[in-house]
């Protein structure tokens, strides 16, 4: 890969110029980190150990702490340091590794979702065929292609922003590499960089999101009509719709951020956004698809016993 660019480091401006309220920043941001990393972690640890919840649905779930921690681990690392140190830099190199797994990790979540989501609906409404359906051979390839798409998404972003020329300002209004601030920098053409932006990402975004949110509803259809008991009917909806709620809290500010065109006034806001899928949704996946649910809590018991 070649590196036509006279800039060898980046400035990450990060979250906030009010000094003042760095080391409050500081705090939430390691006390969310945290959280993230043992939820998540131990949502993994009992997918993996316990066989009691050796099923498609845990499997699906196991993918997805996995996809949390190493997605915020990707972004909150370097942003606590920022926020700590004076020099905010960032290699030419280390910013373009950011940024390939950022989208990497961040696009592969997107089609997982929407795998859950259609894991729910088969479980659901058709559940004479569900083993058959989702048997554990289709499980690995659906998570197994979901992760590759996710890769060489990555990787054509990566490609075509590492071969951009980089010669004037080096300071990122954010505090992580994305590819558009890196885009508000870059002295060439970067046509071809905003088109693939919005149309292959846009794409990948609203193609998983349209299947989460067509799943969900043939759900709630199906209980509607088919379910006689008010008190199940009742637990299936409010399961439905905290899984949409997360999954909404997670699509929403993505497809906020990629289906825009770039302008400098709105990294701001932007940088705002990028922190309800960056902290927060790693932080609250494990609370919402797992610890609500009864066979994970008595999983978590058995391990600390």
């Amino acid at each position: 890969m070649l590196n036509q660019t006279s800039v060898t480091e980046f400035l990450l401006l990060g979250v906030t110029d009010i000094q003042e309220l760095w080391p409050l920043l500081f705090v939430v941001f390691l006390t969310l980190y945290l959280i993230n990393v043992a939820g998540n972690g131990a949502i993994l640890m009992i997918v993996i150990c316990d066989p009691k919840l050796h099923l498609p649905m845990y499997f699906f779930l196991g993918n997805l702490s996995c996809l949390d921690i190493c997605y915020s681990t990707v972004t909150l690392p370097k942003m606590l340091e920022n926020l700590l140190s004076p020099t905010k830099t960032i290699s030419f190199v280390g910013c373009i590794s950011q940024l390939h797994f950022f989208h990497f990790l961040g696009s592969t979540e997107t089609m997982l979702l929407a795998v859950m989501a259609f894991d729910r609906f088969v479980a659901i409404c058709k559940p004479l065929r569900y083993t058959v359906i989702m048997n554990h051979q289709r499980c690995t390839q659906m998570a197994g292609t979901v992760w590759v798409i996710g890769f060489f998404h990555a990787l054509l972003h990566t490609i075509m922003t590492s071969c951009l020329n980089f010669c004037g300002s080096n300071h990122i209004h954010h505090f992580f590499c994305d590819i558009k601030p890196l885009l508000e920098l870059a002295c060439g053409n970067t046509e071809l960089n905003e088109w693939l932006l919005n149309t292959v990402t846009g794409t990948i975004a609203m193609g998983s999101f349209c299947l989460t949110f067509l799943s969900y509803f043939y759900i709630i259809l199906h209980l509607f009509f088919k379910t006689c008991s008010c008190s199940m009917l009742h637990k299936a909806l409010s399961t439905c719709a905290s899984h949409f709620m997360v999954v909404t809290l997670f699509y929403v500010p993505v497809l906020v951020t990629y289906a825009r065109p770039s302008s400098g006034s709105s990294m701001d806001l932007e940088r705002v956004i990028a922190i309800m899928y960056t902290v927060v949704t790693p932080v609250l996946n494990p609370l919402i698809y797992t610890l609500r649910n009864k066979d994970v809590r008595r999983a978590l018991i058995r391990a600390v016993r």
